[in-house]
């Protein structure tokens, strides 16, 4: 007969296993139950990618019949046309925003914070400028959710202009613009709206690189140094990355949706009641003041690219010179005043003017340059 063996004391310091799901120590699932996520959301995601093709593509007919059919107004008149056109651009662009902030969202999932500044940190000040602004395109649409990167740029060691290309970019050049722009007005004014852009963002971190302006940074920032003891976190899996594609478009899209109706609204009634040719006068090409006019009337403004876009549209409907047009929305976004104010805890104010003075001045190089050769 075998001899019983003692029996062990029980561990009653080790958590059990619903403690270890609420202190988030959940075991990993296994390579099989990961692929079948996988699988699962892939499936969902081709369906919902033919239902959103079939929607868009219904849009214009939908607005159309809805105006006139539904709730029977007249053809021709002012109010007929805010309509419809309210009732096509907003489910149109809101269609178009969450496709794209999906891919860029799931596109996120490889640059996280950390990784960002250790890609900057060590660059040469050129080549970093290009890097940061091409990086803007991926971060915050948002100058104010721009700054707390800012600060750990700087902190990490990042040169200063190198973090103004990414700040100047990151609101600016990015994917809300670009789909705003290619949705509304088509693929080639949101070239030359991103081109441009990322020519200021780089243009304007090497001047301030140049000018070596680190004294006037407040001096807590300076003193920062980066965490470099903790560990990397480790890679999502693909199903992981799909679920950052549609929480991103929980989040971001959850917040903008309200300029967006709003950027519309102010849209269709310049589109409905502003008479065609009226405002060639006042920011058409041959009005040489309009362009500085319209970065002074942009800068004390607050909005993203979410409720600008569908104002310059309807801008340059009734008549707006593309260069005017594009000055007003690169104010507007990137030298906010909202912006001027958060910076101001990080930045001193010599510092802060010359930023607002150097991406002005690029910003008035291209409305003019648009408005000549276009």
């Amino acid at each position: 007969m075998s001899e019983l063996k003692p029996l062990q004391p029980l561990d009653l310091g080790a958590p059990c296993a619903c403690q270890r799901v609420q202190a988030g120590q959940e075991p990993q699932p296994t390579v099989l139950e990961d692929r079948g996520v996988l699988v699962r959301r892939v499936g969902l995601g081709v369906l919902l990618l033919v239902a959103w093709w079939f929607l868009y593509q219904s849009l214009a007919g939908l607005a159309h019949f809805a105006t006139y059919s539904v709730l029977g107004l007249a053809q021709g008149a002012h109010l007929a046309a805010s309509v419809e056109f309210f009732l096509y651009d907003t489910p149109k662009v809101l269609l178009l925003l969450a496709l794209v902030v999906f891919g860029v969202g799931v596109l996120r999932s490889f640059f996280t914070p950390e990784r960002t500044r250790r890609v900057l940190a060590g660059r040469s000040e050129a080549f970093g400028n290009v890097l940061a602004a091409l990086l803007g395109i991926v971060t915050p649409f948002c100058s104010c959710s721009a700054v707390p990167l800012f600060i750990g740029f700087l902190g990490a060691g990042v040169p200063l202009g190198v973090t103004f290309s990414f700040l100047i970019s990151a609101p600016m050049v990015n994917e809300i613009a670009v789909v705003l722009l290619y949705g509304l007005l088509g693929w080639k004014v949101a070239a030359i709206y991103m081109g441009t852009g990322l020519a200021v963002a780089m243009a304007s971190g090497f001047v301030i690189g140049k000018l070596g302006m680190e004294r006037h940074v407040e001096d807590w920032v300076l003193n920062i140094r980066a965490t470099n003891g903790g560990e990397e976190a480790p890679e999502p899996s693909w199903a992981g990355r799909l679920e950052a594609g549609a929480m991103a478009v929980r989040d971001i899209v959850g917040k903008v949706w309200p300029w967006v109706v709003a950027g519309i609204a102010v849209g269709a009634g310049i589109h409905g009641y502003v008479p065609e040719g009226v405002l060639a006068s006042v920011m058409g090409r041959g009005a040489w003041w309009s362009v500085p006019a319209a970065v002074v009337i942009g800068i004390p403004m607050y909005s993203n690219a979410a409720g600008i876009v569908p104002v310059v549209h309807a801008l340059l409907e009734k008549g707006a010179a593309l260069g005017t047009v594009l000055a007003f929305m690169m104010s507007v976004i990137a030298l906010s005043l909202p912006e001027m104010v958060i910076l101001r805890r990080v930045l001193k104010p010599r510092l802060i003017g010359v930023f607002a003075g150097v991406v002005g001045l690029g910003i008035l190089l291209v409305g003019f340059l648009f408005n000549v050769i276009l």
